[in-house]
């Protein structure tokens, strides 16, 4: 539902319905437009309390590299024995403290976003999860979805590639 013209309850805001009359809507057609916003909100309001959608949890780790992951924590902080092995090959404790602190606000980062779009109703680390399975496909993969995306006359600019160009 758009803040802006409704109320939390799903309700639509007086001073939008104000507006719509003073650019010429007729009083039914916004009270009829309210009415169909409304239960639109309360039927996805009764699913998300009876049936919600799975909300798997991400972290930022899950988005670390696998030589990320040999190298920091889940916090971001540095692995102990990555620690040892590199003040081994040279590097000096000053560099690992600088790449502690990037890393540790990365997680932050990652942390406050995924928050904020859970405010929002939104899954963040699934979103971007979706996003690295998708670009882990192979352009077969892709080609074949697109093909089946036409099939089911999807819009043109949800496509992968040019309908023109793909094959």
């Amino acid at each position: 539902m758009h803040e802006e013209e409704f109320n939390a309850d799903g309700t639509l805001k007086d001073e939008v319905r104000q507006q719509k009359l003073s650019l010429g809507a007729h009083p039914e057609a916004v009270d009829d437009y309210a009415r169909r916003v409304k239960a639109r909100y309360d039927e996805w309001k009764h699913l998300d309390e009876t049936d919600p959608e799975p909300w798997p949890i991400y972290t930022a780790y899950d988005f670390f590299s696998e030589q990320e992951k040999r190298e920091f924590n889940p916090d971001g902080s540095l692995r102990p024995e990555y620690i040892e092995y590199a003040q081994k090959i040279g590097i000096s404790e000053n560099a690992l403290e600088q790449l502690e602190w990037r890393k540790k606000i990365e997680v932050d980062d990652y942390n406050k976003v995924s928050a904020k779009y859970a405010e929002k109703g939104i899954n963040f680390g699934a979103w971007q999860m979706r996003g690295r399975i998708e670009d882990s496909r192979t352009y077969v993969q892709r080609r074949q979805q697109m093909e089946q995306d036409l099939r089911n006359f999807e819009d043109v600019d949800s496509l992968p590639f040019d309908k023109d160009t793909a094959y």
